[in-house]
């Protein structure tokens, strides 16, 4: 058999259709209690392996007597075994009893499939003037009067009425069967399609876990390659910076005028990719979790004025306006205060790289609230996390009235590498991992940056640090 053939087979149930998977039991419950209702007539309805599944009708009183008396109850259950046993082919066939009454066997087919068989009886076509021979041969013993007045009590039926009847039921039956196999099939497609989909989800989610790895694998062999690199120009680069320092204050003798301007350049670009070496360091140590931070309380007051007057003399020479501005009384943070005094820096830097001549960058800081963040044991909890109480902050805001960044661009700027388009930022340069450098030391302080608009032109980076340390109440 072809896979296309067995699984067709599987789907349409082939020749594994049961009775009782095309009609409930419930069902069979329901419509035996009727006919047995309208006819009088005991009935059961069995499953092509010969399991009872529904019945109607007591046993009449006349073969409940019977059964105690040792010679009738072996004739009876001689009757009824052949009965159960009985093939009534593609139609239906009678089986007389040692009572006189008969038994009317119908096969339930479908689709050529016999699915099962109904027995109609014990009934009597007409009350005996005397008792079949038949029984008193089985129970010599048998009280006449008695079996005569419960034969009487039994169901009676006329054969052509029982044909009709057994009609009746196959076409009701037939119509039954078709909704239910229907209905089956499209349940059966259904789940098939089901499970398909989820076949091919499951691969799609192995090649994507796949294709995961590798890529994680090559990142990570990326960032040592990168720390490798970097550690190993750096220390050539400090020695090139150095000899061009001694070169420039004259050590190795007087320079002419455009010497000294040649190896200005050499000293000053030097240092230029010795700040980009750096950056490449720091993002490698924060990609592979090798970057400690040393925390401990410090005044954000003592780190933005420190920051404000490093980058003065720079922001004079382009005639730029920096301030800082701190609200009185602030709370001491707890942070390393290297890693934030370079957050700030990188900030405001840019701050002054994309503002104008004229133009103004302001650094300020005020206390704030930090909703809190989902434990593990939180998120387990019934969303408790929504009634947990905030945290208490302290929000940075670094404010230029330069070019801006559109918003379309605020989600990627801190992408590593990553820049802006346009002719205002590739003027500017830059190598892209500032800002990636900054969001993964916020990050490492528990806290938040975002970017604002500051209308009707420049940028507004918004810091949110916790006070407390992480976990503390």
């Amino acid at each position: 058999m072809s896979d296309v053939t067995q699984r067709l087979e599987e789907l349409t149930l082939g020749t594994r259709l049961r009775l009782e998977e095309l009609i409930p039991r419930e069902s069979l419950v329901d419509l035996t209690a009727s006919y047995h209702e309208l006819f009088g007539v005991p009935l059961k309805v069995f499953d092509g392996s010969g399991k009872l599944l529904a019945e109607a009708g007591p046993a009449p009183s006349l073969y409940v007597w019977l059964a105690s008396l040792r010679g009738a109850r072996a004739a009876l259950e001689y009757v009824v075994d052949h009965v159960k046993q009985l093939d009534p082919g593609a139609g239906d066939v009678s089986y007389p009893c040692v009572t006189g009454a008969s038994y009317r066997v119908s096969a339930i087919q479908y689709e050529g499939r016999r699915l099962g068989r109904v027995i109609f009886g014990p009934y009597l076509g007409a009350v005996p003037a005397e008792v079949p021979p038949e029984l008193l041969l089985a129970e010599p013993d048998l009280d006449p009067a008695r079996a005569l007045a419960l034969l009487a009590e039994m169901p009676r039926a006329r054969e052509e009425t029982i044909t009709q009847v057994v009609a009746h039921l196959r076409r009701g039956l037939e119509i039954i069967l078709f909704s239910g196999h229907k209905a089956l099939l499209t349940s059966n497609m259904h789940l098939a399609s089901v499970k398909e989909s989820f076949k091919e989800l499951q691969a799609k989610n192995q090649s994507l876990q796949e294709a995961f790895d590798r890529l994680k694998e090559l990142d990570r062999l990326k960032s040592n390659f990168l720390a490798t690199v970097s550690h190993e120009l750096r220390t050539p680069l400090t020695s090139i910076i150095g000899y061009s320092e001694m070169l420039h204050e004259g050590l190795a003798g007087e320079l002419t005028g455009e010497q000294r301007d040649f190896v200005g350049t050499i000293k000053e670009k030097g240092e230029q990719l010795l700040e980009l070496i750096k950056g490449l360091l720091d993002l490698s140590k924060l990609e592979s979790g090798t970057m400690s931070l040393r925390k401990s309380e410090l005044s954000i007051a003592e780190t933005l004025n420190e920051v404000g007057s490093t980058l003065a003399p720079a922001a004079r020479k382009k005639n730029v306006a920096l301030s800082v501005q701190v609200s009185a009384g602030l709370p001491r943070l707890w942070g390393d205060a290297e890693r934030l005094r370079q957050v700030f820096l990188n900030l405001t830097e840019n701050a002054l790289k994309f503002t104008p001549v004229g133009g103004s960058v302001t650094l300020s800081a005020t206390a704030t609230e930090l909703a809190a963040t989902a434990t593990e044991d939180e998120e387990d909890d019934d969303g408790a996390v929504f009634f947990a109480a905030k945290r208490p902050a302290l929000q940075v805001r670094v404010t230029d009235t330069g070019i801006g960044i559109p918003e379309a661009e605020r989600s990627k700027v801190f992408d590593a590498f990553y820049q802006v388009d346009g002719s205002s930022t590739r003027e500017a340069g830059g190598t892209g991992l500032g800002l990636s450098i900054v969001k993964r030391l916020v990050d490492g302080h528990d806290g938040t940056i975002s970017i604002e608009s500051n209308e009707p032109q420049g940028t507004v980076f918004v810091i949110t640090l916790p006070l407390q340390r992480a976990g503390q109440r």
